[in-house]
């Protein structure tokens, strides 16, 4: 997903009782609501402080969308973001680390760390660039691969790769985002990139769009389906399809069948953790809704987060 956006001078005023607010940079991307959702949310097409944080706990989330925030809109009047409150990379359970530091690269894409059972890890698309954020990523575990979902994703994939002696892996149809890609995915027939990670190609989104799934347990989806907060269920973006919605669908009818797992765990859009069951009955219920979409123009406010 790529919304093309032109800088603006931050907003001065403060939010409510005078404390933290979103400036005007804001690009609506949605990331903050996920990470701060009592505290940001949607108003009229842009993210906005609907109140300050109480206690701690709240104060740590606030961090949390603060430095995942890709043009670093999140700010307080009378101070800047203390470094020592930076959370990431953030924990979701044992083996999945949410990277923060969301790229404007990347069009604001969640990046993930991936624990193997030998304690490497997995990079899936990728956070923006400094030494000092690859040295922290690294610092969990040597990392192998950067996986990328396809093309939108890709802008730092070559450099964090060589950083950490991986891999960078991403499919034919994008390659043109990743020419200098070590793996290149072909096809549309699942492909085992390791010990129990698959990656699935899923053209619609981009015609090189692609899920990664581990260990029957995480999908790693890129932009090519999403939990969404507004209709409480999982969603593809089809008013954001660069590709091919009927591709899309297609894709679905082909591979929601052999899809196992609990966590979906998006490049944009929500995160949410289902049983397999219950997650593959959406899935099969995603790809009926599917069928019926139609090719449209590309319209970024009609997204339902």
């Amino acid at each position: 997903m790529h919304r093309e956006s032109t800088y603006q001078p931050p907003s001065p005023a403060p939010g409510p009782e005078g404390g933290w607010y979103v400036d005007s940079r804001c690009t609506n991307c949605d990331v903050a609501r996920q990470l701060a959702p009592d505290l940001i949310r949607e108003e009229r097409g842009r993210s906005e402080m609907i109140r300050q944080p109480r206690d701690a706990a709240e104060e740590r989330q606030l961090y949390a969308a603060a430095f995942a925030c890709h043009t670093r809109s999140i700010r307080h009047p009378a101070h800047r973001l203390d470094p020592a409150r930076d959370p990431y990379p953030l924990a979701l359970d044992d083996h999945v680390h949410l990277c923060g530091h969301n790229a404007p690269r990347t069009a604001a894409a969640n990046a993930y760390l991936l624990r193997r059972p030998d304690g490497t890890r997995m990079m899936i698309d990728t956070p923006r660039w400094s030494t000092e954020l690859a040295d922290r990523y690294e610092a969990l575990g040597r990392i192998t691969d950067v996986l990328l979902t396809h093309r939108d994703h890709a802008a730092h994939g070559r450099r964090y790769a060589d950083r950490f002696g991986a891999r960078l892996w991403i499919h034919e149809g994008d390659l043109d985002a990743a020419p200098d890609a070590d793996q290149v995915l072909r096809g549309t027939d699942p492909v085992r990139i390791a010990a129990g990670v698959t990656a699935y190609p899923l053209p619609g989104h981009t015609r090189g769009s692609v899920l990664y799934v581990a260990d029957e347990r995480y999908c790693f989806s890129g932009d090519s389906m999403y939990w969404s907060r507004t209709t409480g269920d999982v969603e593809v973006a089809a008013n954001v399809t660069w590709y091919s919605i009927t591709e899309q669908a297609a894709s679905l009818d082909r591979t929601v069948g052999s899809l196992r797992f609990e966590w979906l765990l998006p490049g944009h859009g929500d995160r949410r953790r289902l049983p397999s069951d219950e997650m593959a009955r959406r899935l099969r219920q995603l790809a009926e809704r599917a069928r019926e979409l139609r090719p449209g123009p590309v319209d970024f406010d009609a997204m339902r987060w």
